[in-house]
């Protein structure tokens, strides 16, 4: 039965296999290896430069790659023999700049480039589908930036593509907005089934938008799993950073230990006796007591040993407090996150510990951020 299971297993809507893209003897895509299944939505994550928007240009059919293979639903589309443009590769395409054309209505926008038969009907439907029904005659100069994002939308939908090609579509919008267009697309995204290969430069959009983020970092995938994957299980220090502010407290390995302000902790597996550590840790994953002149609270198996500090900076930032911390260990500053208002004047002592299951050990790290 499981052989027969896996023979009628969908192929993915789109494979992308050992893809390379080299400018001037430089690759800006290097061996990279991503599928996007039907239905599925796929983030590639990573900071500008990393590579991409050239990756979703090639998924495209724009540009094409020096090396690997391009295959929709099973099908090569493009390899070192054969390339097939992006009209040909039943595509949606959406880019942060909307490009709709000012001089079509709403209706003309979403109805361009189908088939005469049905054209209208088609575009009503995608603009109900999107909550514009009723905007038909209206032009792109009258709409707001989160309608023109849903014109965008519901014109990239209209053919029906296999898969959605989106290049940070709601960089444009105000936060606010974005997050209400966002979560409309999303739905609509659902509704549609098409596979979607979604790039941003923002970890709140990738963990609010994906079923799988693909972290990217000079033109490689360095990690993919469910957001709550890659966000609570980073393979590197940068990782770790690139999804929110961390602390670093740094140590060495002696007798398969760390010894730290914080008490011991077991050393990453591999590490030769005397390698540098470092003990990556989230603000809202450290815990502040206040100081009672007791000599501090007991460790305990959550947060092991507290350690003592005082305050450099308190600031209140709406829901949480940010507090800035000195170590009198060594004079390292870390940062503290509490909800609400939490406001401990310059220079008061306080016991700090940390939640030792969500911490992350790696090897020191000597550069880069």
């Amino acid at each position: 039965m499981a052989d027969e299971d896996h023979l009628t297993e969908k192929p993915p809507r789109l494979s992308l296999n050992g893809i390379s893209r080299i400018y001037d003897g430089k690759a800006v895509v290097e061996d990279l290896t991503l599928d996007v299944a039907e239905g599925e939505i796929v983030c590639l994550l990573g900071p500008s430069g990393c590579g991409k928007s050239t990756t979703l240009r090639i998924a495209a059919g724009v540009e094409r790659q020096s090396a690997g293979s391009v295959a929709l639903d099973g099908a090569v589309v493009s390899d070192d023999r054969r390339h097939a443009p992006p009209e040909a590769r039943s595509i949606g395409l959406m880019f942060q700049d909307f490009a709709l054309f000012p001089h079509l209505n709403v209706a003309d926008n979403v109805a361009f480039g189908l088939k005469r038969g049905g054209r209208r009907a088609a575009a009503a439907d995608q603009l109900r589908r999107v909550g514009l029904a009723g905007y038909e005659t209206k032009y792109p100069h009258q709409l707001s930036g989160g309608e023109q994002q849903r014109v965008a939308l519901a014109r990239a939908l209209a053919p029906k593509p296999r898969v959605m090609l989106m290049d940070e579509p709601f960089s444009g919008l105000d936060k606010r907005l974005r997050d209400e267009v966002r979560d409309e697309a999303l739905s609509v995204l659902k509704e549609e089934g098409a596979g979607v290969l979604l790039v941003t430069h923002e970890p709140d959009e990738a963990m609010r938008m994906a079923d799988r983020v693909a972290l990217m970092r000079d033109g490689r995938i360095v990690q993919i799993g469910a957001p709550y994957h890659v966000y609570n299980y980073p393979v590197d220090r940068r990782a770790a950073a690139f999804f929110s502010d961390i602390n670093v407290i740094k140590g060495v390995a002696r007798s398969r230990q760390i010894d730290t302000p914080f008490g011991l902790f077991l050393s990453p597996p591999g590490l030769v006796e005397g390698a540098e550590v470092e003990i990556v840790i989230r603000p809202q994953h450290l815990k502040i007591d206040p100081d009672l002149g007791n000599g501090g609270p007991r460790p305990s198996s959550a947060h092991g040993a507290p350690a003592r500090c005082v305050v450099e900076r308190a600031r209140f930032m709406g829901s949480e407090s940010l507090i800035e911390l000195r170590m009198d260990h060594d004079g390292t500053v870390l940062r503290a996150t509490v909800p609400g208002a939490y406001m401990p004047e310059k220079g008061a002592g306080l016991w700090l510990s940390m939640r030792r299951d969500r911490c992350f050990l790696f090897a020191a790290q000597h550069s880069g951020p």
